[in-house]
C-alpha cells in the first residue's frame, strides 16, 4: 500500500488466485465492509500482481483482502475466500475486541473477528535529526529485554497507562543508562498473534508473527494502530539520545499460521506454496522451526519481502540492527535442504540500506542445522550457544571443562578460526529469554513449567544448572551466599571474554521465573521485571554496573587478524597459568584456570583467576618490577561481600605478597600498572 495526496495504491502478489477483493471497514470489529472492490483480472492484474488505485483513501482507513482460488491441500493450495486477509506489506494492524484465532482456523466467515490492515502515512513523524549510533561491536554490551515485561509490573513506577508499552521503556531509560549497556535487543515487536498459546494463556514472547512490517499493537500506549508506529519511533529516538542502540529480534523463519489446521491470516490464503516450504507430497508443511511451518525464505517473492521488511525497519523506524531467530532457516532452499551459499544472505550483506546495521544470527534451527562458527559471511555475528553451555558446565563443576573455558574466554577460537572470521563475532551469553534466568540457573536443578499447562513437558531438560544445595527459594544463608557468588562468576565470565557480551533483562537484580525455563506464555508476574529491589539486589546491581564500566573502560581496540575485537583481554597475548605460573592444568579433573595479559595501550597487566573447585586454592602471582604502582591491585573478588566484591574506579585495593588465595567457587581480577619502558613479567 502506498498513500498519495489523492488516495492510495494497493498491490499484492498472488500467482494462483482466481480473484481478489479489497474491503474497507469503518471499524475493526465491523460485521461487514462499508465498501468492497472486486479487482478486474484484465485491468487490475499485471503478471502475478493484483493492484488498484482507490481515490479518497486517507490514513487510518481499515482494510483487508479476500482471495478466491482452489482449496486443494494435496497440491499445495489453501485459498479460502471466507477469510479476511492482511496486507503482507501493511504498516499497521488493527486488532479488535472480538479478535479470534479460532475463527481464523474454522470454516466460515470471520469478518468481525479478524485482524485487519490500516493505511498509514509514514512521512509525518519528526525524527529531529536522529541518526544511527554505529557503535562498534567491540564497544557494545547488549541487554536482551522484553518491551512489555520491562515496565508492566505494578511496582515499576511507570504511569499506569504507559506500563508495558513503548512509552514505558522511555520512562526507564535512566535505569538503562546507569546500568551502562550500549544496546537493547528487544524480543519480537512485529505484530504477532497473542492467542497462539495454550488455552487461557497469552503469547508473551511474540515469536508468532502475522506481519513483518507492523509494530505490535499490544505494546502501544494509545491502542491506536497509527499512533503505535510513532510511539515505537519515539522510543527509538529517545534511546538513541541516551546513546543506546536498538536491535530487533526478528522472526523470518515461520508465522503464526502454523501447520495443518492452523489459522488463515494472510500468506496461506494468498499463496500457500509461495510462502511456505511444503513436504514432498505438497499436502503438509516442512517444519524446521517447531512451530508447524517454515518460510520459504529463498523463494524470490519471500526473499524480496524479507529484504523490504529489513529496509523498512532501518529507513523508516531507525533501528540499528537485527537478531535473526532460528537464522539457519535462511540457509535452506525452497525444498528445505541446506545451501552452501544462500541467496538471501548475499542480498542482506550487499544491500546498501543495511550496510551499517548489526546482524546477529541464532545460527541453528529445529530441523537439525547447527551453524555456530560458520553462519553467513564476515558481517554476521552469532549467538554463541557453545559459550552458554561450556560456561554453565564449568561453573557447576563438571569435568573436562577447563580447556573449553580457555576457548570461550579467548573468543572461541575453536569455532571461529577458519576463514576470515574474527573471534569477535561471538555474542557471549549464559542466559537469554529462552531458559532459566541467571538467578534460577543457580537455584533450580529442574525446570518447573507447570504454569504453562503442558504438564511440565515443554522447555528443555538440558539446563546445565545447579541449585547450590537446595531446590528453589532457600532461607539457608550459606546456600544464598553461594548463589550470589555463582551469579557474579557468571557475570565476570560473560563480560571479560572476547566477543560481544549479552545480559538478560533482570539478571542484574536476580529476576526469577520460579524455575520456569520456557515462559513464552506467561504474561504475568512470572516474566515481568520486579522493580522492588532489595538491599541484596542493589548490591548485585552495583556489581554489574561497575563490571560493565570496567569492560567499557578497557582499551578494546587491539587488533586480531587485522580486525578490532571486543573483550577484556586480547586473545593473542594471553598467558595461561594454573595455581603455579605457566603451568595450567588441562586435565579432566581440573576446575581452575588463571591467565595474564598485557594491555600495552593502557600500560597495565591484568591477572584473572577462576576457581570452580569446592576448596580454596592459592595462586602464584606474576612478579612485579619497576611499575608505576607498588604491586598488584584488586579489582574484583566475587567471594567478598559488597562493597569489597568489586572496587569502584580509582579505589582498587593493593595486594601484598606473591600469592593470592582464591576462595571456593569464586573469581578474581587483579591489575598492575607499569611504565611503558618497563619490562614486566608478560612479554
Amino acid at each position: 500500500m502506498t498513500l498519495t495526496r489523492d488516495g492510495a495504491n494497493f498491490s499484492l502478489f498472488s500467482a494462483n488466485a482466481t480473484g481478489v477483493t479489497i474491503l474497507f471497514f469503518d471499524h475493526v470489529d465491523a460485521t461487514r465492509s462499508e465498501k468492497s472492490i472486486r479487482l478486474n483480472p484484465v485491468v487490475n492484474r499485471t503478471g502475478h500482481y493484483w493492484h488498484i488505485f482507490v481515490p479518497g483513501v486517507r490514513a487510518g482507513q481499515i482494510y483487508g483482502y479476500r482471495a478466491d482460488g482452489p482449496n486443494d491441500p494435496p497440491n499445495g493450495k489453501r485459498f479460502d475466500s471466507s477469510k479476511i486477509l492482511l496486507d503482507p506489506y501493511g504498516r499497521a494492524v488493527a486488532v479488535g475486541a472480538n479478535y479470534s484465532r479460532g475463527d481464523a482456523c474454522r470454516a466460515g466467515d470471520n469478518t468481525s473477528s479478524s485482524m485487519k490492515s490500516v493505511v498509514v502515512d509514514m512521512s509525518l513523524f519528526d525524527w529531529d535529526g536522529d541518526a544511527p549510533l554505529n557503535h562498534s561491536f567491540r564497544n557494545t554490551i547488549v541487554y536482551e529485554m522484553h518491551v512489555a515485561g520491562f515496565t508492566r509490573h505494578p511496582n515499576s513506577g511507570v504511569p499506569k497507562q504507559k506500563r508495558g508499552s513503548y512509552s514505558g521503556v522511555i520512562e526507564k531509560i535512566p535505569y538503562l543508562q546507569n546500568l551502562g549497556i550500549t544496546a537493547v535487543e528487544i524480543l519480537p515487536v512485529f505484530q504477532f498473534d497473542p492467542q497462539s498459546a495454550p488455552s487461557g494463556l497469552t503469547d508473551y514472547w511474540g515469536y508468532n508473527p502475522v506481519s513483518f512490517f507492523a509494530p505490535h499493537l499490544g505494546y502501544s500506549e494509545s491502542g491506536d494502530p497509527v499512533k503505535c508506529i510513532d510511539e515505537f519511533r519515539e522510543m527509538v529516538k529517545q534511546l538513541h539520545r541516551a546513546g543506546i542502540e536498538v536491535i530487533l529480534d526478528v522472526v523470518y523463519n515461520h508465522t503464526a499460521e502454523a501447520g495443518d489446521g492452523g489459522p488463515t491470516f494472510c500468506f496461506r490464503g494468498l499463496g500457500n506454496s509461495t510462502y511456505y516450504i511444503l513436504n514432498q507430497d505438497q499436502a503438509g508443511y516442512f517444519n524446521a522451526t517447531g512451530a508447524g511451518n517454515t518460510l520459504k525464505t529463498n523463494h524470490s517473492v519471500v526473499k524480496r519481502m524479507i529484504l523490504d521488511s529489513l529496509k523498512f525497519w532501518v529507513s523508516d523506524m531507525h533501528v540499528d540492527g537485527f537478531r535473526f531467530d532460528l537464522a539457519s532457516v535462511l540457509t535452506r532452499d525452497v525444498w528445505g535442504q541446506p545451501m552452501s551459499d544462500p541467496p538471501i544472505l548475499w542480498d542482506i550483506d550487499s544491500e546498501p540500506v543495511l550496510a551499517g546495521t548489526k546482524l546477529i544470527a541464532e545460527a541453528w534451527d529445529e530441523g537439525g542445522l547447527y551453524q555456530v562458527g560458520s553462519f553467513g559471511h564476515d558481517r554476521w555475528n552469532e549467538w554463541n550457544g557453545q559459550f552458554r553451555d561450556d560456561i554453565r558446565s564449568f561453573l557447576k563443576g563438571d569435568s573436562e571443562t577447563v580447556w573449553k573455558l580457555r576457548e570461550r574466554i579467548s573468543g572461541s577460537y575453536d569455532l571461529y578460526r577458519s576463514g576470515d572470521r574474527p573471534a569477535g563475532q561471538s555474542v557471549n551469553f549464559i542466559t537469554c529469554h529462552d531458559g532459566f534466568t541467571l538467578n534460577d540457573l543457580v537455584s533450580y536443578n529442574y525446570k518447573h513449567n507447570e504454569a504453562n499447562k503442558e504438564l511440565n513437558g515443554d522447555g528443555t531438560n538440558a539446563n546445565l544448572s545447579w541449585n547450590c544445595g537446595s531446590e528453589g527459594v532457600s532461607t539457608n544463608t550459606g546456600v544464598n551466599q553461594l548463589r550470589t557468588q555463582q551469579i557474579k562468576n557468571g557475570l565476570v565470565l560473560t563480560l571479560l571474554s572476547t566477543g560481544t557480551p549479552m545480559l538478560l533483562m533482570g539478571d542484574e537484580v536476580r529476576r526469577t521465573q520460579a524455575g520456569n525455563n520456557n515462559a513464552y506464555c506467561q504474561d504475568d508476574l512470572i516474566s515481568w521485571f520486579n522493580w522492588d529491589v532489595s538491599t541484596e539486589k542493589n548490591e548485585l546491581l552495583r556489581f554489574t554496573q561497575l563490571l560493565v564500566r570496567l569492560r567499557l573502560d578497557c582499551d578494546n581496540g587491539t587488533l586480531q587478524d587485522g580486525k578490532q575485537v571486543g573483550g577484556f583481554v586480547n586473545p593473542n597475548k594471553m598467558e595461561w597459568h594454573g595455581i603455579h605460573l605457566d603451568q595450567p592444568d588441562w586435565s579432566a579433573d581440573s576446575h581452575s584456570l588463571a591467565f595474564t595479559w598485557r594491555n600495552e595501550s593502557l600500560g597495565e597487566v591484568r591477572y584473572v583467576a577462576i576457581n570452580s573447585f569446592w576448596e580454596t586454592l592459592e595462586f602464584d602471582l606474576p612478579p612485579v618490577t619497576g611499575g608505576k604502582s607498588s604491586g598488584w591491585l584488586r579489582l574484583v573478588d566475587t567471594s567478598l561481600a559488597s562493597p569489597f566484591d568489586i572496587a569502584d574506579l580509582g579505589e582498587y585495593v593493593p595486594i601484598q605478597g606473591s600469592t593470592y588465595i582464591v576462595n571456593p567457587r569464586s573469581a578474581i581480577i587483579l591489575r598492575y600498572d607499569y611504565a611503558v619502558a618497563d619490562s614486566p613479567y608478560l612479554r
